[in-house]
């Protein structure tokens, strides 16, 4: 399996930053003008190296707060979870190697269980108010006669780059919500795939309180060295799934390939989960009631908590495999990272089409994974 790593630990000798882009992010963390601390949205069209340079201005940020709130948009290629997921994430480190995505727990998330916002945009724009409003109460609006022990966060907002048709509208909608102090927009060298030049999201007779920079994507500099990372969409999202579930197992087992990881997963205990306790959601289609466990059968879940909700919305916590169903003892045998103290009060499975990767189902003698369990506490 290809490298993953939690944190990165060397130099990115396969990235070069232009002087453009150095002096656009410089100017989002050092503008003299800026309080309370920036909330940058990041646009352009795919490819064009919206998450390289969110990368760089997070780093960057870095360097003058402790913290910074990085708010994902991007369901097809997130920064720091598994695919499917809209998450806030509070970044404390820099990322030295930009070349390597690394997990992180977020702060808040939810499952939205696609690879792309197509099937239910109202869902999806639904999700990121809502992640944008949490960022607002605890990161932003501080409440100076409370001693919270907070402080106010720059916010960084990763956005996809489907920015034509629907796409186009769902970005609008999404910068006259948030209202960005500065919104970078990145070009690239076919003119037709951009966004429309100037504030294009504001009324025409506004001209908003915001500073707008364009700057231009380029894949290599003029001394041939790359610029943005060059990725292969469904790879990265298999790798990231393969490197999520790796969490399952202690760091010092090796487990280096993709068939150790199959073998290991096939034979991990799995958690015990009685039928009764959990709600099933199916979230782009209607399945039958007679079909739900075949639909549910080796495929992969998002596991919320139904008494967490936020604007009718429930609070994902992680990804689950269904390893299997005994439907005769009432049982789910599920695998998952999720710590046993937080997966006690998961009680609902959101499914959707995030797909085990094939790689990791065509390994042949693994062992059963019946022999032993996991079992939750009952309460």
């Amino acid at each position: 399996m290809a490298a993953y790593s939690s944190e990165a630990e060397n130099q990115s000798p396969a990235i070069y930053i232009p002087h453009q882009w150095s002096e656009a992010a410089d100017s989002i963390a050092y503008d003299s003008n800026t309080s309370p601390p920036p909330i940058a949205l990041i646009c352009g069209a795919k490819n064009c190296g919206n998450t390289t340079f969110s990368r760089c201005l997070v780093n960057i940020l870095l360097q003058r707060y402790r913290r910074v709130a990085y708010l994902d948009t991007d369901v097809g290629q997130p920064e720091f979870t598994a695919p499917g997921f809209l998450s806030l994430t509070v970044v404390d480190k820099l990322t030295p190697d930009l070349t390597i995505p690394c997990l992180k727990t977020p702060e808040r998330c939810f499952f939205f269980g696609d690879v792309s916002s197509k099937r239910d945009p109202t869902a999806y724009l639904k999700c990121i108010f809502t992640l944008y409003d949490y960022y607002r109460k605890e990161y932003c609006i501080s409440d100076k006669n409370k001693s919270t022990g907070r402080t106010e966060l720059p916010l960084v907002v990763n956005t996809p780059g489907w920015v034509k048709g629907f796409g186009y509208d769902m970005l609008v909608d999404m910068l006259r919500y948030i209202t960005p102090s500065h919104v970078v927009k990145i070009k690239i060298s076919f003119e037709s795939k951009n966004l429309p030049a100037g504030a294009f999201w504001l009324d025409g007779d506004s001209d908003g309180d915001v500073n707008l920079m364009e700057i231009s994507s380029a894949r290599q500099d003029s001394y041939n060295r790359s610029v943005l990372i060059q990725k292969d969409a469904r790879l990265l999202r298999d790798l990231r799934i393969m490197a999520y579930f790796r969490q399952c197992f202690s760091s010092n087992q090796n487990i280096t390939t993709i068939k150790e990881l199959a073998h290991a997963l096939a034979s991990h205990p799995p958690y015990e989960v009685p039928i009764s306790s959990i709600k099933i959601r199916h979230l782009h289609c209607q399945v039958p009631s007679t079909e739900i466990f075949y639909s549910l059968n080796a495929t992969i879940v998002g596991l919320a908590t139904s008494s967490e909700m936020c604007e009718n919305l429930p609070w994902c916590v992680g990804l689950g495999i269904v390893r299997g169903i005994d439907t005769l003892k009432g049982l789910l045998y599920v695998i998952t990272p999720v710590p046993p103290s937080i997966l006690e009060k998961v009680d609902l499975f959101l499914q959707g089409f995030i797909q085990i990767p094939t790689c990791l189902l065509q390994v042949q003698g693994c062992t059963s994974p019946y022999i032993s369990v996991n079992v939750l506490p009952t309460s």
